[in-house]
């Protein structure tokens, strides 16, 4: 499933295409629904509306028109495109724009959502609501407020990485390499860290999706940027899907369990 850096990639290539901040002309919905039913009101919602800006909120991407947002999640396999030549056949919404180009929204497992929210009412929308902190604000996103909810927690810290009310947008991925970098097991128990391993981790967190951000996000199955070229990050991984091979800082082998119901990658000599 794309992960923050991802779906960051995307919307940098969405804001590109959009530059021009052009009019809907026209919403096609080539089904009712993806993951979710798609609103019956969404296309006159946003139908002469005029494009002005692309945002994210954790892996939601927020399409921004005057009055509203149109709300989207790339889910396993979605993915946004300027459609050329014939529709596929898991292309199923499509925006027309006045300057005669079209958005795509292609799932061909059909997991993405596709929404609206009102200008100003993100806080408050069922999907946006119960999401933690930015992991980039820094402001937001602390060593302080990190170590002060892992407190008594009982879940291996992989797991209260990856929840979407302590940070967002970190996914299996990322957390394994996060880990991995900050030194930290794991397995090890969320309550058991101490205040330099939080530290480390928030740190890290930052570094490494600034990092994947720049490669253009990690490419593992369906995932493609807006242009239709795929992420680069996959080729820095550390331990992430590399059970077996020899780690790359002290050559021992990689470790995998499943945590979470998710593989689980690290390095047991690295991360004792």
């Amino acid at each position: 499933m794309p992960e923050l850096p991802e779906v960051e990639t995307v919307r940098r290539g969405l804001e590109e295409i959009v530059a021009k901040r052009p009019r809907i002309k026209k919403i096609r919905l080539l089904r009712k629904d993806i993951r979710f039913a798609i609103p019956r009101k969404l296309p006159q919602f946003f139908e002469g509306e005029r494009i002005v800006g692309i945002r994210r909120r954790a892996k939601y991407l927020l399409i921004d028109t005057e009055h509203r947002s149109l709300l989207s999640h790339l889910g396993m396999t979605g993915s946004w495109r300027v459609l050329q030549g014939d529709l596929d056949k898991h292309d199923h919404f499509l925006i027309e724009l006045e300057d005669g180009r079209t958005l795509a929204f292609r799932d061909p497992r059909r997991f993405g959502i596709i929404d609206f929210v009102e200008r100003g009412a993100e806080e408050t929308h069922v999907r946006l609501k119960h999401l933690g902190p930015e992991p980039l604000d820094e402001s937001a996103f602390t060593t302080d407020l990190f170590f002060k909810r892992s407190r008594k927690r009982k879940s291996a810290i992989k797991v209260f990485l990856m929840d979407q009310e302590t940070v967002v947008g970190v996914g299996n991925i990322y957390a394994s390499e996060v880990l991995f970098r900050s030194r930290v097991k794991p397995t090890k128990l969320t309550g058991k860290i101490t205040k330099d391993e939080a530290s480390r981790i928030v740190s890290n967190v930052r570094l490494v999706l600034e990092e994947a951000i720049e490669a253009g996000g990690s490419s593992i199955s369906d995932y493609r940027k807006a242009d239709g070229e795929s992420g680069a990050f996959q080729d820095r991984f550390m331990v992430y899907d590399r059970k077996g091979e020899p780690c790359r800082v002290c050559k021992g082998p990689i470790r995998s369990k499943v945590i979470g119901g998710r593989s689980t990658f690290w390095c047991p000599r690295c991360q004792p």
